[in-house]
């Protein structure tokens, strides 16, 4: 199957925001194909501080490439390195509603806000004020990483877009998918039905220089071993490249798994 891949790239600490749609995923309400994303990122030293250095890449599942997939994503330079993953609920298209929309809307308000003093740096509150801006019909899975110069990541998360921490060649640190039932995972949506910031799940792991951060929608986990990100990771010592060998190596694998 021929892939639409969108862009690779490193982003240096201090360097601009980005936001740009991601690569399709998966769930809906509840979720149905699965379409995945991934966004990689590795810590470097910059003034005696702590730093992202970020890989990205995408590919839209075949069906969706017109209109790049139903993935957000965005990666900022304020304080230590922000980024963030909301994951559209593939559902929506049976009710004729785009679920690329939500998802965009959602990480472009995050975006704008990560230096709200309301937000005070924190990622669930990021989460909070980004959905209540949100006006476009539909849901999204989310998750926020907001690293702190001192080394302590914040994570809040709702639904099952995912991150790992790999130090040394192991997982010390993974976040846990909220689900429903199978295939229908917490969301943030634009009905009452759905969840709220208040569901999030919150957690701090405290990073050291060359740990690795793997962060994607339900796409990647639901396709990809935890071993095989490790061993994937291990072999590429560029965030870039390991970004794109674990993005085909999930779109190969969610095709396998449909012959």
């Amino acid at each position: 199957m021929a892939n639409s891949i969108y862009r690779a790239s490193i982003l240096q600490s201090y360097s601009q925001l980005l936001f740009q749609p991601c690569l399709s995923n998966k769930h809906c309400v509840p979720k149905k194909t699965n379409l995945l994303r991934f966004a990689s990122s590795q810590l470097n030293p910059a003034r005696s501080e702590v730093s992202f250095c970020i890989g990205t890449h995408l590919i839209p599942h075949p069906n969706k490439v017109e209109r790049g997939g139903e993935d957000a994503f965005f990666v900022s330079n304020f304080k230590g390195g922000v980024i963030a993953v909301a994951d559209g609920v593939s559902g929506w298209a049976e009710q004729n509603v785009d679920p690329s929309l939500f998802s965009k809307e959602l990480m472009a308000n995050a975006s704008s806000l990560v230096g709200n003093l309301e937000v005070n740096y924190d990622p669930q509150i990021l989460i909070r004020k980004a959905h209540a801006a949100t006006c476009s019909k539909g849901s999204a899975t989310a998750i926020v990483a907001m690293l702190e110069r001192n080394g302590t990541m914040k994570v809040a998360s709702v639904g099952d877009c995912g991150l790992r921490v790999i130090r040394k060649g192991q997982i010390i640190f993974s976040t846990t998918p909220q689900e429903h039932y199978f295939d229908c995972p917490y969301q943030l949506s634009s009905e009452l039905v759905g969840q709220t910031y208040l569901d999030a799940v919150v957690s701090s792991v405290e990073l050291v220089e060359g740990d690795t951060i793997e962060m994607g929608s339900g796409g990647l986990f639901d396709n990809v071993f935890d071993g095989e990100i490790v061993s994937t990771l291990a072999a590429h010592s560029d965030v870039v490249e390991a970004a794109k060998a674990l993005a085909k190596l999930a779109s190969n694998h969610s095709l396998d798994s449909r012959v």
